[in-house]
């Protein structure tokens, strides 16, 4: 079996989906360096012949951009902040619900439309920023309702396709797809936007997108005793191997008390408030440090992405080679969420203290994004060991809180920068330090992986 299994099958398809879904959240954060208008064009006669023909070449220039659909638009970094910020307000409210909704009537229904209504948002997000701001904040909020519905709709699938012991490795596998995703807008989202325009960086991840949702709907299914084409042999491996239990209402109020279950949410909160800062921000930091131009921008912005992408798949195959060898799951888990945690937001910190330079910043953001998935083996899929047949809704509601720091960090990093020029960076650092760390502390105090006592039932032998 192994890699060439079905269920690595189903890991990989959630890979490319993931990769679709994080390439079009994110296609806006290396677009927005060229959205902006930090240059006034200034055509002014004097009667040197070298002036007419820079003023014809930048005419030529500007008409091409009209042709192109490329307009330019007057917003602060406060108002970027607000923009880049404005998906994770609707994804903040389906994550949870999407979670629960896949338990009920499959991951494929959920997911699949999820991603599609995705796709044709992305296509129509250029016209709704022509349209004004109000427009394109609101089909930003739109986009990150069904984004949250993608991103919490597929954790349903691992309570019926993972074995224990795999789960670390299969769920990495799928959720570094997004990482990937980020790395490949990132680097071509600039090319894209300096040669065609920036809006052709979302008509054509918008347009992948809808071709890759036939796809899903044949590729996906919801377990392993529905899907057609499935080795015998290792359908009664997993099936063997999980413990499922009946579906029981939800013991809200055992949940609400559980401190492991809390640990999870509070320091995925400060996790994803890093990622948040290192996604969003990285083409822009970039940009005000060294004062590239995009093409250049995306492919130094790219770098740490594609790093972070190979360490997080290595990662989850590491956690599940501490587990062979009786590795204390709890301790695992723990010691995923600290080397993800602690060295990103240290690194960062440090950064503007440096001089400034290609080589240490580069360096240093590196190091830091590469790092920080190594959390997808630490507490993205601890609920798993909480409570297995609550996981769908539980990992949903841990990552749908936590997705409060992606709404939060962009709008008060923005207000930061927006305040203060010279010590803006040192100050969004600083706050993410603190942040990420009081998290982290409280995760290896109260942080657990045994099945909690109001998660144990009856067990069933088949799905």
């Amino acid at each position: 079996m192994g890699l060439c299994s079905t269920r690595y099958g189903i890991a990989l398809i959630i890979h490319v989906c993931n990769f679709i879904a994080a390439a079009q959240s994110t296609v806006i954060n290396i677009t927005m360096v060229a959205m902006v208008n930090t240059t006034d064009h200034q055509f002014q006669f004097n009667g040197s012949t070298e002036h007419y023909v820079n003023t014809f070449l930048q005419m030529a220039y500007c008409s091409i951009l009209c042709f192109l659909k490329a307009p330019t638009y007057d917003w602060s970094p406060q108002i970027q902040g607000i923009i880049f910020a404005s998906a994770a307000y609707g994804m903040t409210l389906t994550m949870a619900l999407s979670g629960y909704l896949a338990g009920r009537v499959g991951t494929k229904r959920v997911v699949g439309v999820s991603l599609f209504a995705s796709s044709l948002l992305i296509i129509f997000s250029p016209l709704a920023a022509e349209l004004g701001l109000i427009s394109l904040i609101a089909t930003r909020m739109v986009q990150g309702l069904v984004q949250g519905s993608i991103f919490g709709g597929q954790n349903a699938l691992w309570e019926r396709w993972g074995p224990p012991h795999e789960r670390s490795r299969l769920c990495t596998i799928a959720l570094s797809g997004m990482l990937l995703g980020t790395f490949t807008i990132t680097l071509v989202g600039g090319l894209i936007s300096q040669t065609l325009g920036w809006p052709f960086a979302f008509y054509i991840f918008g347009g992948i997108g809808c071709v890759y949702c036939p796809f899903w709907f044949i590729l996906i299914y919801d377990d392993p005793v529905s899907h057609p084409w499935i080795n015998v042999t290792e359908k009664e491996y997993i099936i063997s191997s999980l413990a499922q239990q009946i579906h029981q209402p939800l013991p809200i109020k055992a949940m609400l008390k559980s401190l492991p279950l809390w640990s999870i949410c509070v320091c995925s909160f400060g996790h994803q408030w890093l990622v948040a800062i290192l996604i969003t921000y990285t083409p822009t930091y970039i940009s005000s440090v060294f004062s590239v131009n995009i093409r250049d921008n995306g492919l130094l912005s790219a770098l740490p992405f594609i790093i972070a992408w190979v360490i997080g798949i290595l990662g989850g195959y590491l956690a599940d080679f501490l587990l062979t060898k009786n590795v204390r799951l709890v301790t695992v888990r723990k010691i995923a969420t600290f080397l993800g945690n602690f060295p990103s937001s240290a690194l960062l910190v440090a950064l503007p203290y440096l001089p400034p330079s290609y080589i240490t910043t580069m360096t240093f953001l590196t190091l830091s994004c590469g790092l920080s998935p190594l959390c997808q083996s630490g507490i993205y899929i601890n609920a798993l060991d909480l409570a297995p047949r609550y996981s769908s809704f539980l990992m949903g509601t841990t990552r749908g809180l936590a997705n409060i720091a992606a709404l939060l960090a962009p709008t008060v990093s923005g207000f930061l920068l927006n305040q203060d020029s010279e010590f803006g960076w040192r100050n969004v650092f600083l706050l993410l330090f603190a942040i990420n760390l009081s998290g982290l502390i409280f995760y290896l105090i109260c942080g657990d992986a045994v099945v909690q006592d109001w998660a144990k039932g009856r067990k069933l032998t088949r799905l």
